[in-house]
């Protein structure tokens, strides 16, 4: 079985494309796989916010045109990067075990910052979170890929920035000591829904069937549930919005925002993970 893997070209989605072929090729150890690098509008128009040149569809709509058009199986994506609807034909048909779904506030080492720092953040929902987290703060645009925004960082265009600390993680740039890492905590900043997970898109037929075999079915019924507040709340690229669900004691927990100023939490047994995420929206 030959499975050719649709990704964009940067260091993150590279890595995250790799670590779907392992997981393939883990299940099935005859399976080879090919990597099929593809440019999206996103990874071109770096100078608009996103809600300006097209919303989350700017990451995936050349990768879903090649997926139907047969010139890869499956794709591989940052979970929170999908829209709302998929193409036709399509369905995600895993998702890899969750990564640390926290957001993460990025400053130099060895400098304080200063009484109005200047965060660098383009996504309304962290913005929300740095004012909550630094009195006085000032947010500014910010595009370009982690090692980019890392740079612009380093070179003093902004005193911090925030990103997922599940990519920071994939990277290993954790480990990069001319900066100071803090993760944000839950109660200051819920997570973009479905942040930190990894997911695998394909058409629907047998290959979608195979491949369920490779998913964690944990991080499926929270990958869902999330996705269902985001359905629920109607929300695009440029809403505050959060969600963030974890599966403990055979329940799923899930807690949600419109505007990251009040949140609501509850559980329920997973069977009924639509039905929480209904009565938790219906009442912010």
């Amino acid at each position: 079985m030959k499975i050719r893997i649709g990704t964009r070209k940067s260091k993150l989605a590279l890595i995250q494309s790799e670590l779907a072929a392992n997981a393939v090729k883990a299940a099935f150890p005859d399976a080879e796989t090919e990597f099929v690098h593809i440019t999206t509008k996103g990874d071109i128009v770096l100078d608009k916010p996103l809600e300006k040149i097209g919303g989350k569809g700017v990451f995936i709509d050349e990768i879903e045109r090649a997926m139907i058009a047969g010139e890869i199986d499956i794709a591989v994506h940052s979970a929170k990067d999908l829209p709302l609807e998929l193409a036709a034909g399509t369905c995600i048909c895993a998702v890899l075990p969750r990564a640390d779904a926290h957001d993460v506030l990025v400053t130099r080492r060895g400098e304080t910052l200063p009484e109005k720092p200047v965060i660098g953040t383009s996504s309304t929902r962290r913005t929300a979170g740095v004012r909550k987290l630094l009195t006085g703060a000032v947010t500014a645009d910010i595009r370009g890929n982690v090692d980019t925004r890392l740079q612009k960082l380093y070179d003093g265009q902004y005193d911090g920035i925030v990103l997922a600390a599940a990519g920071l993680s994939r990277l290993g740039a954790l480990s990069d000591e001319r900066f100071v890492f803090t993760g944000i905590d839950l109660g200051t900043l819920i997570p973009a829904p479905c942040q930190g997970i990894i997911a695998v898109q394909s058409r629907i037929g047998e290959i979608a069937e195979k491949l369920s075999g490779i998913s964690d079915s944990e991080t499926f019924y929270c990958f869902e549930t999330e996705r269902k507040v985001l359905e629920l709340m109607n929300a695009g690229c440029s809403s505050p919005s959060g969600a963030f669900a974890e599966i403990t004691g055979g329940k799923i927990m899930l807690t949600v925002t419109k505007d990251q100023q009040r949140s609501l939490s509850g559980s329920a047994d997973i069977a009924d993970r639509f039905g929480l995420a209904e009565r938790l929206v219906s009442v912010l």
